[in-house]
């Protein structure tokens, strides 16, 4: 675990009470107070994992997972019925710097794995030929996803390019 992870997300004024006020607000809301980050965000992506998993049984689904496209960490939340959604935006963006390039990384490189699979699922026609498009593109993020949890959890650093040799 590196030692950033360890620390309150809060800004570099708050000390004291001011730090144990905001840890216990993040708790209470569901976003560790340690990243600042919450794990509702990787509800955006276990959504197109989905898709993608039902791609193989019902290849109608494909047109649902075309559907699917990225938001940001702000916009899910904005657009989210997440009650403390404010709070959590606010908590990103005072995220250690590190951590959050290490968290926006990963999940570029999911919109980045998602997007291509939907324009190349555009581009097929054959149902076989998406069905593989599915099954791959699940084997690749699903590790990826499981990365940003560790993260939010101030869990070890992740390493995309290790998930993906994988």
């Amino acid at each position: 675990m590196s030692s950033t992870a360890s620390k309150p997300a809060r800004t570099h004024a708050q000390t004291g009470p001011e730090a144990a006020d905001w840890a216990e607000r993040l708790r209470v809301a569901n976003i560790n107070p340690r990243t600042g980050l919450a794990t509702d965000y990787l509800n955006h992506f276990n959504e197109a994992v989905m898709l993608l998993e039902m791609i193989p049984d019902m290849p109608e689904c494909a047109e649902d997972f075309l559907t699917w496209s990225p938001l940001s960490y702000a916009e899910h939340f904005t657009a989210s019925n997440f009650k403390a959604r404010d709070l959590a935006i606010e908590a990103y963006e005072k995220a250690d710097p590190n951590v959050r390039a290490r968290f926006d990384h990963i999940t570029q490189t999911l919109h980045s794995i998602l997007t291509a699979v939907g324009t190349a699922m555009r581009e097929v026609e054959k149902d076989q030929t998406r069905i593989k498009l599915a099954e791959q593109a699940t084997l690749w993020v699903q590790p990826l996803i499981a990365a940003c949890g560790g993260i939010i959890h101030g869990g070890a650093d992740a390493d995309v390019e290790t998930i993906m040799a994988n």
